[in-house]
């Protein structure tokens, strides 16, 4: 996603999304993402929840970059990548930047890059544990995602 700065400076949104749980395990903020950063961003991440089999990536230079594409099979991650001009390939990332644009985007006139990150971070952090969804049986992202991974333990355990 882009935006712009109050004072015309253009900003980048990568915004990332399970699938499953419709939880946002980031959103990054800055003025440019290169696949470099992408990477990186993964990488941080990974350290933290671990890495999907498959991520859904769109066709802007920083999902097809070189960087990416050597990253992935390394960690064993496929790229799976929607077609040019289908959003309805990835209908939950394109749901959730609606929402990121409506309902902060649109809402904010941000002066720094400080400020943007700030608000897309508190508005990241309700949606993921305020706001239940009915696709989840009313519960958070972050309710939904902590229940699968007690259900998958105790799997393992059993």
């Amino acid at each position: 996603m882009s935006d712009s700065l109050a004072n015309g400076q253009r900003v980048r949104h990568l915004t990332l999304v399970d699938n499953m749980s419709r939880e946002s395990p980031a959103i990054e903020v800055d003025r440019s993402l290169t696949g470099h950063r992408v990477v990186a961003i993964l990488e941080r991440l990974a350290a933290q929840r671990g890495l999907p089999q498959v991520l859904q990536v769109d066709n802007g230079p920083e999902f097809s970059s070189q960087a990416l594409a050597a990253w992935a099979p390394r960690r064993g991650v496929k790229l799976a990548f929607s077609r040019p001009g289908t959003p309805t390939d990835n209908p939950f990332i394109e749901a959730f930047n609606g929402r990121v644009r409506q309902e902060c985007l649109d809402q904010q006139w941000f002066y720094s890059l400080d400020e943007a990150r700030r608000c897309l971070e508190d508005w990241r952090r309700d949606y993921n544990t305020i706001r239940p969804h009915t696709a989840l049986g009313n519960q958070t992202p972050a309710a939904f995602a902590a229940a699968w991974q007690e259900q998958q333990a105790n799997r393992e355990i059993g």
